[in-house]
């Protein structure tokens, strides 16, 4: 136990954090000499390497001078923030990484406020300080000032610094010392992070902090071991509100590197995975006592977003991809939820439609980008969130904290757009350059602001949302202003239709596309509606001139990826996500139909 430490990564996004785990891992010794090593290793996902965030919390681990080093990756995107909580519960300390211009951002807030309330000792990583505009002095005064404003106690205000650059592999403790490597950082841990709390009662506990799922061993569960120790083949309990089970454990895992090693036992303090429990859940028990109570788990925030997620019904349906079936969602859908608590997914009234259940719209987006990939086709609703009603009957709504930060000159059309979004403000702090807006708006304001304020800002917007608690309703939000340009007729678009059609509004297609019945083509710039012909063909005659109908100038369509997408459309358009293809339609694809509908609802 005393040969143990735990430590967690709290940064933001593109703050350095999986960059520094490669170096820790590289000077540590965990790869051999003549290893390739693949850059950012931490992001395993294609998605993560390609978005930049880390999405799943990963765990890995070294040996340093004979101690062994578990690290837990956690997601830095507010979306994922279920994750934090439960890694809390099984580290004693924290790496703090910071930017060394951008300092503490909002959502190193929330993760921060986490670890201290959990007791965890942080160790504040300065990095990027090869940076041209790197301000460490001020940073570490920033970093002060947000411990103080979340009510850190003497102990934990007493922090240590350390100042790297993770990209160029090296840490120093005084920002004038010699810059060799990380081995300052890596003995840091060593000295400032405390060996793992545990009980001293002989029976085996753990508390289950995170699933994995093998295709052969079933669950894995993991977490941290509070007391005893746990060999393969034991008989354990696994206690759960519900009841008490029992199962043996058929496999033990622990970590190399970043390699998932088997391992015949482990004591009290390490961080491992266990299988053989078919029907474990994050927030179980296990342990060798049925009598021993249940240990303590934080909930996790509840999911608040609701969409729907269907088999593709539309006119080219089956060309791009592999999966099309109700039975091959329905069974990827299992697949997610066996490893991701914050997920859940239920079957509808409607044949081959499922619902699904998240945290927040970024999730949705990054399953059904998963699934294009893997190659299936499905056609997806636009969020919705999730109501309740209080014991009196009231309607009820989730609401959220946001945080954000804007330019100066960019405030007023900000907190316009919030007005709008029935955003109530909280707080304003004025820096040098920028302004930080607290704000409690309701989860369906939220929808579709993130790419707002990328537009408002020029990309130098951030914001972060975390669940607040659920509110009386606060009435209609507008979401969608414009209307939308929809096909008329099937066929192949044509750069001389679509010159005609880009006069109405902005297009979503160029010229030699698919196109069926019912497709957007493009949004209106006005309210409503718009039904457009892009498939129409200039008919040729004999007293044509050779230089008629040449020098169209066809805008750039907008080419929206699934976030902007699941944003944009109305509660009567579904995106079409297959492999090869993001395509906006209506619902009902006949116009007619279409027409029938909405005269029902009116």
């Amino acid at each position: 136990m005393q040969n143990i430490r735990n430590i967690a990564i709290i940064a933001h996004v593109d703050h350095g954090k999986t960059t520094l785990v490669d170096q820790l891992l590289k000077q540590a010794g965990t790869f051999r000499a003549n290893q390739q090593i693949q850059e950012r290793v931490m992001d395993s996902m294609d998605l993560e390497r390609e978005k930049g965030i880390t999405i799943r919390a990963k765990n890995a681990a070294f040996e340093w001078k004979g101690v062994r080093v578990n690290i837990v990756d956690t997601p830095g995107h507010a979306d994922f923030g279920g994750e934090v909580e439960r890694i809390m519960k099984m580290v004693d300390g924290v790496f703090l990484l910071v930017d060394a211009h951008d300092g503490p951002q909002a959502q190193t807030k929330f993760v921060l406020r986490k670890a201290l309330e959990n007791g965890a000792r942080a160790i504040v990583v300065i990095n990027k300080i090869d940076r041209e505009n790197a301000r460490p002095h001020k940073v570490l005064d920033m970093v002060f000032e947000l411990f103080l404003e979340l009510k850190a106690t003497d102990e934990q205000l007493d922090f240590p610094v350390v100042y790297a650059s993770a990209k160029e592999g090296y840490a120093v403790l005084h920002i004038d010392d010699e810059r060799v490597n990380m081995h300052p950082l890596l003995d840091t841990i060593l000295h400032e992070v405390p060996p793992p709390r545990v009980n001293s009662l002989p029976e085996f506990q753990m508390l289950v902090s995170n699933l994995d799922y093998s295709d052969y061993l079933g669950r894995i569960a993991y977490g941290r071991i509070f007391s005893g120790t746990v060999t393969v083949g034991q008989t354990v309990w696994l206690l759960k509100s519900g009841g008490r089970h029992k199962a043996t454990v058929t496999a033990l895992f622990s970590h190399r590197g970043l390699e998932k090693i088997e391992v015949k036992s482990a004591g009290a303090g390490d961080i491992v995975g266990l299988a053989g429990f078919e029907d474990v859940f994050i927030g179980d028990t296990l342990s060798s006592s049925a009598e021993i109570p249940p240990l303590p788990f934080t909930e996790i925030d509840p999911p608040t977003i609701t969409m729907r997620i269907a088999v593709n019904d539309g006119p080219l349906a089956g060309r791009e991809g592999k999966f099309l079936t109700a039975r091959h969602i329905r069974e990827r859908l299992e697949r997610e939820t066996r490893g991701n608590v914050s997920i859940a997914f239920a079957e509808t009234d409607t044949a081959g439609v499922f619902e699904i259940r998240a945290r927040g719209q970024m999730q949705i987006a990054i399953l059904v980008e998963q699934m294009r990939r893997e190659g299936f086709e499905v056609l997806v609703s636009r969020p919705e969130v999730i109501m309740r009603r209080d014991d009196q009957g009231q309607l009820l709504e989730p609401f959220e904290n946001v945080y954000v930060d804007v330019p100066s000159e960019n405030l007023g059309d900000v907190m316009q757009s919030l007005a709008s979004r029935k955003a109530e403000i909280i707080n304003i702090h004025h820096h040098p350059t920028t302004v930080a807006i607290e704000a409690v708006a309701p989860t369906r304001g939220l929808i579709g602001f993130e790419t707002e304020l990328v537009n408002l800002t020029r990309g130098l917007g951030l914001m972060s949302h975390l669940f607040k608690e659920y509110s009386a309703h606060r009435g209609e939000i507008l979401s969608r202003k414009s209307g939308v340009l929809v096909a008329m007729e099937a066929g192949v678009s044509t750069a001389y239709a679509l010159n005609n059609v880009q006069e109405r509004g902005r297009l979503f297609i160029g010229p030699g596309e698919q196109i069926y019945e019912g497709m957007i083509v493009g949004e209106n710039s006005r309210p409503d509606d718009l039904p457009v012909n892009p498939c129409k063909v200039k008919h040729l005659t004999n007293m044509r001139s050779q230089g008629e109908g040449k020098g169209i100038m066809l805008e750039a369509p907008l080419r929206m990826n699934l976030e902007r997408a699941l944003e944009f459309i109305a509660d009567d358009e579904f995106i079409e996500a297959t492999p090869a293809a993001l395509r906006l339609r209506k619902k009902i694809l006949d116009a007619t139909a279409r027409k029938r509908a909405a005269a029902k609802q009116g």
